[in-house]
């Protein structure tokens, strides 16, 4: 185990970099992928994946760094925060398994259409 963890390890460092940005540099953000979810006018397989670029303000620890975000996306991150609200309950049948009885319930949710409830 201790030779493979090595070997990997060893593996991963001929191929990584550091990178470090001073003050006033020019960075891209990366956005994390959430399935489903509609981000900057694209969703799914076409959404970003990186944003910016936006200016590096200070740097706060080796790794770390503040970035000049718009105000779009400064009151976005503030409140990461996302309620779903169901609005009506469209259907309701069993499922029957083996050994059970599974009840399924088919939601209408506050903030999606139609077509994404089929």
């Amino acid at each position: 185990m201790k030779t493979t963890q090595s070997r990997k390890k060893s593996h991963d460092d001929k191929r990584r970099r550091e990178l470090e940005f001073a003050v006033s540099d020019h960075v891209f953000v990366k956005v994390a992928p959430m399935k489903g979810v509609m981000r900057f006018v694209k969703k799914g397989k076409l959404s970003l994946r990186f944003i910016g670029p936006f200016e590096v303000l200070e740097k706060i620890g080796t790794l770390a760094s503040r970035v000049s975000l718009p105000p779009m996306l400064t009151g976005l991150l503030a409140n990461m925060s996302y309620v779903e609200r169901p609005t009506q309950i469209q259907d309701r049948h069993e499922r029957r398994l083996q050994n059970k009885v599974i009840q399924m319930v088919k939601v209408k949710w506050l903030n999606h259409s139609e077509e994404e409830a089929n």
